[in-house]
């Protein structure tokens, strides 16, 4: 696969909200990130953020990620959409403050779903913006599904189809934990951080972390091993994807910039 030097970011909602408290910001964290995306002057750049504590709860609360079973769910559709909306104006409005040439972009305005997988996707808006050296920042988003009738579709699963859509040269999921663990690092003290994952590696790793996948606040997209799910795909085509602390100061900076950066490092296989 011949690579494009395409660069995506993926703001985990879970290090840029508070998943414990509905509607917050965790402002001096998301003020660093801006500053070091703009410090960066990557281009081109897409850059996609979660829901967190904007998203998930209304999501959950009103079970869309089962799709349309009744007239009770249309009021939480609208209040996610919302609140996805508010998110993301936040996050533009600082990153415009900052100096950085960016366009929200509405998910749900330009593909669909089918039982949950993206199955129609207008690319060329974002390759028109990308020309236009034009930042777009989409979102995880409530969106129409062909045959469940509407559903949530994860920021990760989006950045995905992006990198596999243009040939990214890397993705960058930024969370709040340093990298990928043998196990969940938040509850198991004895985890391991890899700092190089292979494909072969990944898959069996995506397998246990299923198993034990537990979560004490709302997430409706599946958590760390809904990230390494969907990311499969791309690594298996040639796609480099780096898991990193955006908690830290400097790590977004670093995984934008430079190849050698601390977190984990997602390769289709390692060289010897």
């Amino acid at each position: 696969m011949v690579k494009s030097n395409l660069k995506i970011l993926k703001l985990g909602g879970s290090a840029i909200t508070d998943k414990a408290k509905p509607y917050h910001v965790r402002l001096n964290v998301l003020r660093r990130v801006v500053k070091e995306i703009a410090a960066a002057k990557q281009h081109p750049l897409i850059i996609i953020h979660g829901g967190g504590s904007f998203g998930h709860p209304l999501a959950e609360k009103y079970k869309l990620n089962m799709g349309f079973k009744g007239d009770w769910q249309i009021e939480g559709f609208i209040k996610t959409h919302q609140a996805m909306i508010d998110l993301n104006k936040i996050i533009v409005g600082m990153l415009i403050k900052e100096g950085v040439n960016v366009a929200s972009i509405q998910p749900s305005a330009f593909l669909l779903t089918r039982k949950g997988r993206i199955t129609f996707f207008k690319e060329e808006i974002l390759e028109r913006l990308l020309k236009l050296k034009i930042v777009p920042v989409l979102y995880g988003d409530v969106v129409v599904d062909k045959v469940k009738g509407f559903t949530i579709l994860s920021g990760d699963q989006l950045a995905a189809k992006i990198a596999l859509t243009f040939k990214a040269e890397r993705v960058i999921l930024a969370c709040d934990v340093d990298g990928v663990y043998t196990s969940n690092p938040k509850i198991d003290k004895k985890a391991r951080m890899f700092r190089i994952l292979n494909l072969n590696q990944l898959k069996k790793l995506v397998e246990a972390r299923k198993k034990e996948h537990t979560v004490k606040v709302s997430d409706v997209t599946g958590g760390m091993a809904g990230k390494l799910l969907e990311i499969i795909k791309p690594v298996k085509a040639g796609v480099k994807v780096y898991v990193v602390n955006a908690l830290k100061s400097g790590r977004i900076f670093d995984a934008l910039t430079k190849n050698d950066v601390y977190g984990t490092l997602i390769v289709k296989c390692k060289k010897s």
